[in-house]
């Protein structure tokens, strides 16, 4: 009889722990983030990671989705290197309740993740992966809340040469996806500038990332006399060229592309090395100047002390924001239905980083560019 009782009592719990189990599990919507949490640029996966946080805990404070559920982020690091982040893309897919993914920085590392994600039919936004040629496959499930490289090619061509009353210019790039692709789409788009006897292109070479010592390389750039520098890779190497170009003299005006520059470049090279340098860039957070920034930017630096120093976390949270978006529209979290409203129903929506729309291959609409500069206080400022 004891035994009896104990099997109906144990039965009685089991039931009650299921329901209960089905009922948290059902009282939320699983958002993924895949992000450089560690790694090379662990420094923006962190940023992207708190954005994605604060993001979530808005939309959750407003009341959530769905009538009421909560949306929860699940974060898997891809360490910024092409093969772990097709890894990580398939952890995210290989959790059933992952509903879409905010994925990732690093068109290298997107590539092959965006990959995994079509195969298994799930909505991913990346969010700071420019190379044109990612919304060029004819995928169905994946977007982006960031700019092209060929429309900052376009900005570069329209306003650096004119800023600085450049004809000599130079161009260095990394060999990534963004760095070798910006670098294209910016000749490009100086060609006809070429063509016309305006410019020139005096000197054009790749570097390898990860190294130290680059004086070999930027002995002859130094020999070429550029009358400005575009360097279209990251944070970490800017440094270290600009450095590096100071000390055995060349003293032309730096500009980066939009990952050249950021709060951890200026602290690698130093405010006297850092300050004067130019960046391409989208909007910084501080000069976004729509209300959904304020409230976001208001909540970020209430928790973290501070703001973003790039754009690109900022596009994640509207990554995220976005997706929560759709579901709560549609009323679903199918990935079918979620992709084909955000790509026709979705124009003009109210986001941190302005109005969010999608062309039909998944690019943002309209993305503004800025040239910015870093100041003698080592702030990163709109160039006047």
């Amino acid at each position: 009889m004891k035994s009896l009782r104990y099997v109906m009592i144990l039965g009685v719990f089991m039931s009650v722990f299921l329901i209960g189990t089905a009922f948290a599990a059902n009282d939320t919507v699983v958002i993924g983030l895949q992000g450089p949490i560690t790694g090379a640029w662990a420094y923006e996966g962190q940023m992207a990671r708190q954005s994605c946080e604060i993001a979530a805990g808005l939309i959750n404070k407003k009341g959530g989705v769905l009538g009421g559920k909560m949306v929860e982020l699940r974060v898997v690091d891809d360490a910024g290197e092409p093969k772990t982040g097709a890894l990580a893309a398939q952890k995210l897919v290989g959790q059933k309740d992952v509903v879409a993914s905010v994925s990732t920085y690093g068109s290298s590392v997107c590539e092959p993740a965006s990959n995994i994600y079509e195969k298994f039919k799930k909505v991913n936004i990346g969010y700071g992966v420019t190379a044109v040629r990612l919304t060029q496959r004819d995928f169905n499930y994946f977007f982006r809340t960031c700019g092209r490289d060929d429309s900052q090619g376009r900005f570069f061509a329209e306003a650096v040469p004119k800023k600085f009353g450049a004809k000599r210019i130079a161009i260095m790039h990394d060999n990534t996806a963004f760095g070798k692709g910006l670098a294209e789409d910016t000749i490009r788009a100086l060609q006809p500038m070429a063509d016309a006897g305006a410019v020139q292109i005096v000197y054009y070479v790749a570097i390898t990332p990860g190294e130290k010592d680059f004086r070999v390389i930027l002995t002859n750039l130094r020999e070429a006399k550029p009358d400005v520098w575009y360097f279209t890779g990251y944070y970490a190497e800017a440094a270290l060229l600009v450095t590096q170009a100071r000390e055995i003299g060349i003293t032309c005006p730096f500009v980066g592309g939009n990952a050249a520059i950021n709060d951890e470049f200026v602290k690698i090279a130093g405010i006297e090395i850092a300050k004067d340098c130019y960046m391409t860039n989208e909007p910084l957070p501080a000069d976004l100047p729509y209300p959904e920034a304020k409230e976001f930017l208001d909540a970020y630096k209430a928790r973290f002390g501070d703001i973003p120093s790039s754009p690109w976390p900022i596009y994640a949270a509207d990554a995220l924001n976005i997706i929560a978006y759709a579901i709560d529209k549609t009323g679903s979290t199918d990935s079918a239905k979620l992709a084909d409203y955000l790509r026709d129903e979705v124009d003009g929506v109210p986001g941190i980083t302005g109005p969010i729309g999608f062309t039909s291959q998944g690019d943002r609409e309209g993305v503004p560019f800025y040239l910015y500069v870093v100041d003698d206080s080592g702030r990163i400022v709109v160039s006047k």
